[in-house]
């Protein structure tokens, strides 16, 4: 099948999950051509040979915070340029590559060039938990947080002939056509024998992350590889590192535990490594915080809306019982996806309908006295 994949640029770890399914279906014989936005389209374009721009989206942080006017602003500003570029893109795709089915990881223009044509869209993602599941158990005090993001992520990809949820912790399942899956990983990830270091993986996607060095400064008896401030540098017991793939998978496999914001890759590979986790979502960033509440509950980690010095010889001091915790964790690759979204091409390609589920989780109604939807 000719297939479109969409990708969004905000984030990294959106880029290298879908640079895993985009292999397996190259593998399968199948011609893919790629959009991507932000950063994400440099990673997938020096990986594979069809890969297109777009604008997206792009979110300002300041001191790991969401600026949310800023990002507006931010935004706004940049739409006319944005959609030109866009509108030629969706153009030059009518008269020439001919998609069979779209697959989206949270992208809109690939889910709004489906809708013109009338072609099936399958939705690969972690964002869709947090319309597609129950949450009866949200973190204190974002209610009105979780009520807008599940609104935007609602309208973000209606429709879509099946959304495989990729997600390292479980809810129960309340749509039809939504199957969870485990987290998506890279093949270094998967080849990674853990081992237990005596160093601390820290690592910030926002440089602005002014609080954070001090506080590790501050632990001198506790040595700390730290990646996203782009430079290298020794500061005693903190090491920064400039970004290396290599080097960075060296360093997580062999860590005593990791520090970071929540994003769902990093989180998710800690996990499958059984690599105890301190968190810090950044603020106003519901997808974050639901993330860490996740560690914090199914006793892989913490999670805290600040971080310093005392915090971190908590968490540290409680390690053990973390990676107590995380040999209950049973690691997986990636075939349960790769069986089910193959089954579902072969459907699409047919002209077969599409099972619910692919995984037993059959959906549940929404308790009225737990529902959280406005």
């Amino acid at each position: 099948m000719n297939v479109l994949y969409g990708v969004v640029g905000e984030g990294m770890g959106h880029a290298t999950r879908s640079s895993v399914v985009i292999s397996h279906l190259l593998a399968q014989g199948h011609t893919v051509k790629v959009l991507a936005s932000g950063r994400a389209n440099a990673f997938l374009r020096a990986r594979f040979p069809d890969v297109e721009r777009i604008h997206g989206l792009h979110i300002v942080y300041d001191d790991n915070v969401v600026q949310r006017r800023e990002t507006v602003i931010s935004n706004l500003l940049q739409l006319p340029t944005n959609l030109s570029t866009n509108v030629s893109q969706y153009l030059a795709l009518i008269g020439g590559f001919t998609p069979d089915v779209v697959i989206s990881d949270f992208d809109s223009f690939a889910w709004m060039f489906a809708q013109n044509q009338g072609l099936p869209v399958i939705s690969i993602d972690n964002m869709q938990i947090i319309n597609r599941c129950r949450h009866d158990d949200l973190p204190p005090g974002s209610l009105t947080d979780f009520r807008l993001t599940k609104a935007l992520v609602k309208a973000k990809l209606p429709g879509c002939a099946h959304y495989f949820i990729t997600t390292f912790f479980s809810r129960p399942v309340r749509k039809r056509r939504t199957t969870l899956v485990p987290p998506i990983l890279r093949t270094p990830i998967l080849d990674a024998r853990p081992t237990d270091g005596d160093h601390v993986l820290v690592y910030q996607t926002s440089p602005t992350f002014q609080a954070l060095l001090p506080a590790l400064q501050g632990m001198r008896s506790q040595r700390f590889e730290v990646y996203g401030f782009n430079r290298d540098e020794d500061l005693g017991n903190v090491r920064l590192r400039r970004f290396s793939e290599d080097g960075f998978i060296e360093h997580l496999a062999s860590a005593r535990a990791v520090i970071t914001n929540a994003g769902f890759t990093l989180l998710s590979e800690a996990v499958h490594l059984r690599k105890p986790v301190l968190c810090v979502p950044v603020a106003k960033q519901f997808e974050q915080v639901l993330n860490g509440h996740a560690i914090y509950t199914e006793g892989y980690g913490e999670s805290w809306e600040r971080l310093d010095a005392d915090l971190i010889a908590h968490f540290l001091d409680n390690v053990p019982r973390y990676r107590a915790k995380l040999q209950s964790y049973r690691p997986e690759g990636n075939e349960r996806l790769f069986v089910a979204l193959d089954e579902t091409l072969i459907r699409l390609s047919r002209g077969e309908p599409v099972p619910d589920t692919f995984g037993g989780e059959e959906p549940v109604e929404d308790d009225p006295s737990t529902q959280h939807t406005p």
